[in-house]
C-alpha cells in the first residue's frame, strides 16, 4: 500500500511539473501574440484616432546607412613599383668633349638585351658608357633615328629585367606616373644612384604624353611608369625641366617589339 502511495504522490508532482510547464508555455505565447497584435494592429490604429494624433506619438523611422572606409595604399604602390622597374633602367654616360658628359637613362625592353633611349644621348661618333646596376655592359647599337629621337642598343648578355608595356587605350588624363632614372656621382669612383619622381598625366596622343613633371636635363631617357610599373614611354626633358614622354606606341612601331 505505501509503494502504491508513493506511486500516486510522485505521478501528482509530475503532472503538477507539467502543468506549471504548460502555464508558463501559454503565458509565453499569449504575451507573443499580444506583442505582435499591438505592434502590428493595436499601435498604428491607436495613434491615428483625432484624440492622440496631435501628439504625434508614431515612432520616427530609423535609418541606417552603411559607410565603407577605402584605403588606398598609394605611397606603397609606387614604392613596389620602383622596386620592380628599377633594373630594367640602364644609366647612359657620353663624353663629348674634355670633361663634359651627357647623362641620361634608357630601358630594357627584351630580356636577351634589346634596349632603347634617345638618340641624342648617343651622338655619331661618339662612345658612351652604359652602366647597369653600378657594372658597366658591352653594347651595340643597333638603329638610330635621330629625326624620332630613337636608337635601339642591344645589350651583351642574356636573362635582363625587364617590366610590361601598357597600352596607350587604358591611359587617362589625371593619372598618376612616375619616372625611373640614373644619375652618376663623381668620386673617387663613379657611382650611380637612382632618382624617382612622379606626377600625372597632363595630355597624350599616339606619339607623346605630357606630364606634369619637372626634372634636370640629366633625367633624359628616362622611363615613364604607371603605377603599376608598366612602361608608359621613354622621357624627353626640356629647357625648362618639363617632363615629355615620347609614347610606348611610338617606340613599339620603332622597335618592332
Amino acid at each position: 500500500m505505501k509503494a502504491e502511495k508513493k506511486e500516486r504522490e510522485s505521478a501528482f508532482k509530475v503532472f503538477i511539473m507539467l502543468k506549471n510547464i504548460l502555464k508558463i508555455a501559454a503565458i509565453f505565447i499569449i504575451g507573443m501574440v499580444g506583442g505582435i497584435f499591438a505592434e502590428e494592429i493595436f499601435w498604428p490604429y491607436f495613434i491615428e484616432r483625432p484624440l492622440f494624433y496631435q501628439y504625434k506619438l508614431e515612432r520616427r523611422p530609423i535609418y541606417l546607412t552603411e559607410t565603407k572606409e577605402v584605403v588606398i595604399r598609394e605611397n606603397t604602390a609606387l614604392k613596389d613599383a620602383i622596386e620592380k622597374t628599377g633594373k630594367s633602367v640602364v644609366g647612359i654616360r657620353t663624353r663629348i668633349s674634355g670633361n663634359r658628359f651627357l647623362e641620361g637613362s634608357g630601358l630594357i625592353l627584351t630580356s636577351d638585351g634589346l634596349m632603347i633611349t634617345l638618340a641624342e644621348l648617343i651622338p655619331i661618333g661618339s662612345t658612351p658608357d652604359l652602366f647597369l646596376e653600378e657594372k658597366q655592359v658591352s653594347f651595340q647599337v643597333l638603329k638610330r633615328d635621330s629625326k624620332e629621337n630613337l636608337a635601339l642598343i642591344k645589350l651583351e648578355g642574356s636573362s635582363f629585367t625587364t617590366t610590361g608595356f601598357t597600352s596607350l587605350e587604358r591611359l587617362k588624363i589625371g593619372e598618376r606616373v612616375f619616372l625611373l632614372g640614373a644619375t652618376f656621382e663623381q668620386g673617387q669612383t663613379l657611382r650611380i644612384k637612382r632618382v624617382a619622381n612622379e606626377g600625372i598625366v597632363r595630355a597624350f596622343d599616339d606619339n607623346f604624353i605630357q606630364t606634369s613633371i619637372f626634372e634636370k636635363s640629366n633625367l633624359a631617357g628616362s622611363p615613364l611608369f604607371d603605377i603599376e610599373g608598366n612602361v608608359l614611354g621613354l622621357n624627353t626633358v626640356d629647357r625648362a625641366g618639363r617632363v615629355n614622354a615620347i609614347s610606348i606606341k611610338k617606340i613599339r612601331d620603332f622597335t618592332g617589339i
